[in-house]
């Protein structure tokens, strides 16, 4: 039976039909969507009209509901690691061709790693994590890197709670966890071989700004038989370009400038 919504507002029971997406599940029955955001079929049918009226959702040819285009340009329009992405992409994607398997940049949010941007190659070593994916902080590369460089009290939060193994690589004792993230801040580099999967070698590195506060992790996922510190030179100077990057003024360009990348050079 769906949840009584008299003391809830319209909004949060609207944001509670755009939180039942994810993406393995992008094309939703009404019926389900109900179901999922707990309300009742009457309510999530007509809020579910008024977000397609606004583009928010939209409807396809089976009637299933998916997430609008206009969401999408709203988020993307003001997102606040657009400028982070922005000043990233040239060298996730030189990075992306010297290691030819996953580079994938994640951030900070809440007490997960959220990764805002993903470089893959078909037939790469298999990698759970997806663009507006999560991963939880003990178990992957990314994570640890911002966990080591987070507020001591949301370290010992992550600490406290139960640590998740999804392998037999995971960290789930605290006082191993507690030990690795003071080895990551000694050598700025965590190397989490099979922490989710038995096949893939996470490596990653913090991203600074320009005031030397870590705002991201770079990482890259290949296959655990690669050697890792092969791998970490070009992760560093990616990192260091990065942050370059993220020092510099912005002057916007002309609106008929072309933007243009020198791709050769960057890792020598």
């Amino acid at each position: 039976m769906a949840r009584s919504t008299a003391s809830e507002s319209v909004l949060t029971r609207a944001v509670r039909i755009l939180e039942v997406f994810d993406p393995d599940n992008v094309a939703i029955p009404l019926t389900v969507i109900a179901e999922q955001a707990d309300l009742p079929l009457s309510t999530a049918s007509r809020l579910v009209d008024e977000l397609v009226a606004h583009g928010l959702l939209r409807r396809d040819h089976n009637r299933r509901v998916r997430i609008g285009v206009r969401l999408w340009e709203l988020a993307s329009r003001a997102s606040p690691t657009r400028d982070l992405r922005d000043a990233a992409m040239p060298f996730l994607e030189d990075l992306h061709a010297v290691v030819g398997h996953h580079v994938q940049l994640g951030v900070l949010e809440d007490d997960e790693v959220l990764f805002i941007e993903r470089l893959s190659n078909p037939g790469a070593v298999i990698n759970v994590t997806r663009i507006a994916g999560r991963l939880p902080l003990h178990a992957s590369s990314s994570g640890l890197v911002l966990l080591a460089n987070a507020s001591p009290g949301l370290q010992d939060r992550i600490l406290r709670r139960p640590l998740t193994s999804y392998t037999a690589n995971t960290i789930s004792d605290p006082k191993t966890l507690r030990a690795v993230l003071a080895e990551i801040r000694r050598t700025g580099v965590a190397v989490c071989p099979g922490f989710i999967h038995d096949d893939a070698l996470g490596i990653a590195v913090p991203l600074k700004d320009s005031a030397g506060g870590v705002v991201a992790a770079l990482s890259v996922i290949v296959p655990c038989a690669d050697n890792p510190m092969a791998h970490i030179p070009a992760l560093q100077a990616a990192a260091h370009g990065i942050r370059r990057e993220l020092g510099r003024p912005l002057v916007p360009a002309p609106p008929s400038a072309e933007r243009t990348v020198e791709v050769t050079g960057r890792f020598h």
